[in-house]
């Protein structure tokens, strides 16, 4: 038979293993009850593992419980007679009988830890420690059989961040003891969450030794501090000091969170404190749940187990009673114990954390090493008889042990000794009946890769996001994303947050406040055009081109294409407009085709005339140029035929006009100015004029021509097809020739409206020509404050009033004349309008002037 010896060396603060310093003798009837509980899970593991038929079958393990107190000379001799095997051990002289002893299982303060590491690592002796979390003991250099059963002090500060990360805060203070502990911890969770972008609002070194001046400093500086999340690398004395001193002030809304829950075990202690705590977060490191352990406990009586010795004292502090010692007396004030007391539903302080159950994973490590090490399941073919084999040959398989409890829970080490270990998160809660009690809302692996850091889940395994009767967010990214807000069921917590400034939300952008952490700023509203899709955004963006800002300026919406279609009511009438002046042109052509030999129609040049209406009739159909979807032919045509057919028709009439005058200034004959009255004088104007305007628009259409082109700023949530039209300079040269040659043919008709009309159309010429340059000197300043398809619209009616001024005002009273006064249409009827007219002008002019025979 081989035994597993084992001791365990009980702190004077068992609740939390960082307890430094902790002088308060009203906590010792707690600590004394907690050690003890411990130390029965610890008997508890040894006898389920002999009792198991898998684990160490043909084995036997046995123990023993050692007290160190709170002495390093009392730890360091109690350690050295268990590896000597004396009462009074002399170093390096072991003097041992019966089974081997193979491991030690303990718990110490923080400078037991290190001495007792040191000593037994110089032995090459395994320690499994259930509750030293010193950093400093994963150094395996130092500390080569040192292992424990869950994270270092640093891990769990590291896990602390990782929490602060995932509630969302933004705004923290930091509380950290000024001892190698608070030093660390506070340093790595300052670095971890400047990484992160969050700000912290103060740091404070809180002093190890009891110091009230600097403990009321501490305090008068959270009093002004506005951030609501307190991270705590605190001892338990410091941080129940701190929290009484908070007692007397209304600090609203403070959030403590914790790598560990004895602080708010310990300090709920006082009268009234729940109201600070309220909302506290604490880490508990994920343990297995000892199945069979709690009726264990409860069985346990003094007469039934005489030979242990810490039991009656156990009993006394729990039940508030006495016993009768042989020869021994008490008072009539104490009550005496009559063995009738029952542990079984008795439960101790904030029993759902306290985990008096966590040398139970220690014990199994080792048996589970053990159990590698004899069946020669370790990996490196090294075996070993079980009566016969050195406390070092079990430090590989120690190390490299990986098994899973009975209730699920993997086990296994890192590199550096310490347990690969998830956590717990509990939240304090007050009931409705006012009872204070931790809830776990979730566990946390802080032990993720880079990308995917942390992994938070609630208890019914999905992440964090969703609702619990406990705990949610009111707005998280899950809910956002799939169901807009958090649901909100009865008695349903708020997460807490901790900013500087509240969050800004889609559609507006952070701007920072002067000579403040970036952490604080103000929220400002997109401008037009831009948009914020995610929460707390430096800046906004602009959609991409075929998207537009909602209204809330929190997303892009696809635009819908537009442009002045023909099927559209506005399209539709300027078709019908174009239509029908294009028919009425060709209606007046076929007017003077049909009476082309009478004297209203071929008085100033007939042949002229038919083109100015053909060219009319294209000019009242261009328009159609411009309506539809632009393409680039339509593009490349639509103020290139514009201008060409206008240029005809305008320079038809400057040709009409300028055949008038020169008619009437000829009164004698062989004058030098009847050479200017020749047949093809009026084709000579007409052909300059296309020529000049054919060379203007080729050479625009060879160095910019116009191509289709997307107005996205015209019309919100639409992106207007229109055609950019290219050079600019180009295209003003092809409309300021034009619009020269207009101001020109009005000028010269003015200048002429007083001739004869019987003879000539000059009263005429002129109000077509009043007519077409009003209308195009209004287009001006309406084409340059329209905006998308408006512009196009603006050009089409310009287009068709013009063209319709021209019609009407030089052709319509000819047709008058023609079709509905056909007597007046005849030579005599002409001459005789002439006579009645030309006395005013007789007057003025002795000799009447006469037709040149070319005139007709």
């Amino acid at each position: 038979m081989a035994s597993l010896s084992a001791v365990t060396l009980s702190s004077p603060g068992p609740w939390e293993p960082r307890v430094r310093n902790v002088t308060l003798l009203c906590l010792l009837k707690i600590v004394s009850s907690w050690g003890y509980r411990v130390a029965q899970s610890f008997v508890f593991a040894v006898e389920e593992i002999n009792r198991s038929t898998r684990l160490l079958p043909n084995l036997t393990l046995g123990f023993s419980i050692r007290n160190s107190g709170d002495s390093i000379h009392r730890a360091l001799h109690e350690t050295l007679s268990f590896l000597t095997g004396q009462e009074d051990p002399v170093p390096n002289y072991v003097c041992q009988f019966g089974p081997p002893r193979v491991a030690l299982v303990g718990d110490t303060r923080s400078a037991l830890s290190v001495a007792m590491a040191r000593l037994l690592g110089l032995y090459k002796f395994p320690q499994v420690s259930y509750a030293s979390t010193l950093p400093s003991l994963s150094d395996k250099t130092q500390f080569p059989s040192f292992l424990r059963t869950l994270a270092s002090d640093l891990k769990s500060s590291y896990a602390v961040t990782q929490l602060v990360l995932h509630l969302g805060w933004s705004w923290v203070i930091i509380l950290a003891q000024d001892d190698d502990f608070g030093q660390q911890a506070g340093a790595l969770a300052a670095r971890e969450l400047g990484e992160a972008d969050i700000c912290i609002e103060f740091h404070v070194p809180v002093p190890s030794q009891h110091s009230p001046e600097k403990i009321n400093a501490v305090v008068q500086k959270m009093q002004t501090s506005t951030a609501t999340g307190v991270l705590v690398f605190l001892s338990n004395s410091n941080f129940k000091l701190i929290l009484q001193s908070l007692l007397g002030f209304s600090l609203l809304g403070q959030v403590w969170v914790s790598e560990g829950l004895l602080h708010t075990a310990l300090a709920l202690a006082m009268p009234g404190i729940s109201q600070v705590l309220r909302g506290t977060f604490g880490l508990l490191r994920h343990s297995s749940r000892v199945h069979g352990f709690p009726e264990f406990f409860a069985s346990l009586h003094p007469n039934r187990t005489p030979e242990d010795m810490f039991l009656g004292r156990f009993w006394e502090a729990t039940f508030g009673c006495r016993w009768l010692h042989a020869n021994g007396t008490v008072s009539g004030e104490v009550r005496l114990c009559s063995g009738s007391e029952s542990l079984r539903g008795h439960e101790h302080p904030f029993q759902d954390v306290s985990r008096v159950d966590i040398a139970y994973t220690a014990v199994y490590s080792v048996a589970h090493a053990l159990q590698d090490l004899v069946s020669c399941e370790h990996g490196d073919g090294m075996c070993t008889d079980p009566k016969h084999f050195q406390p070092w040959q079990l430090l590989h398989p120690l190390r490299k042990v990986r098994f899973q409890t009975p209730d699920g829970t993997h086990i296994m080490f890192d590199a550096n000794g310490d347990l690969v270990t998830t956590y717990d998160v509990f939240q304090g809660q007050q009931s409705p009946k006012g009872q204070f009690h931790f809830v776990r809302i979730g566990t946390m692996d802080p032990h993720r890769s880079s990308e995917d850091r942390i992994m938070i889940r609630l208890k019914d395994g999905v992440q964090w996001g969703g609702c619990l009767p406990t705990l949610c967010w009111v707005k998280s990214p899950l809910c956002s994303k799939q169901q807009g807000l958090c649901c909100r069921p009865a008695n349903c917590y708020q997460v807490p947050s901790s900013v500087c400034s509240t969050s800004c939300e889609p559609g507006s952008s952070q701007i920072p406040q002067q000579g403040a952490p970036h952490c604080c700023f103000e929220c400002r509203p997109c401008p037009e055009g831009q948009f914020t899709d995610q929460r707390d955004m430096k800046s906004c963006r602009q959609c991409p081109k075929e998207q537009y800002p909602s209204q809330a300026r929190d997303r892009c919406l696809p635009r819908t294409e537009t442009f002045l279609a023909f099927d559209e009511p506005l399209g539709l009438a300027l078709t019908s407009v174009a239509l029908a002046l294009a028919g009425l042109a060709c209606l007046v052509l076929g007017v003077f085709l049909r009476f082309r030999d009478t004297p209203v129609v071929r008085a100033n040049n007939r042949a002229l005339s038919y083109v100015l209406l053909v060219s009319l009739a294209l000019c009242a159909l261009s328009p159609l140029l411009f309506l539809g979807r632009p393409s680039p032919t339509t593009c490349l045509l639509r103020q290139t035929t514009f201008a060409v057919v206008f240029t005809v028709a305008v320079s038809c009439v400057l040709a009409k006009t300028l055949t008038v005058v020169l008619a009437f200034r000829v009164t004698r004959p062989g004058q030098r100015i009847r050479m200017c009255l020749g047949p093809n004088t009026s084709s000579f104007v007409v052909l300059g004029a296309l020529v000049v305007q054919v060379v203007l628009c080729g050479i625009r259409l060879g160095t910019s021509p116009p191509f289709p082109h997307s107005d996205t700023a015209s019309e919100a949530g639409r992106l207007v097809l229109l055609c950019q039209e290219g050079s600019g300079v180009a295209f003003s040269c092809v409309l300021g020739y034009l619009g020269l040659l207009a101001v020109g043919t009005f000028s010269v008709a003015f200048l002429a409206r007083g001739l004869p009309d019987a003879f000539n159309e000059t009263k005429f010429l002129t109000f077509s020509m009043l007519l077409f340059c009003s209308v195009w000197t209004a287009f001006l300043p309406l084409y340059h404050s329209a905006r998308g398809k408006a512009t196009v619209a603006v050009e089409v009616f310009s287009i068709l009033a013009s063209t319709a001024g021209l019609l009407g005002g030089i052709f319509l009273p000819k047709c008058y004349l023609i079709l509905l006064k056909p007597e007046r249409n005849t030579l005599a009827g002409l001459r005789l309008g002439h006579q009645a007219q030309s006395a005013p002008f007789s007057r003025r002019n002795t000799d009447t002037p006469r037709l040149p025979a070319q005139y007709p």
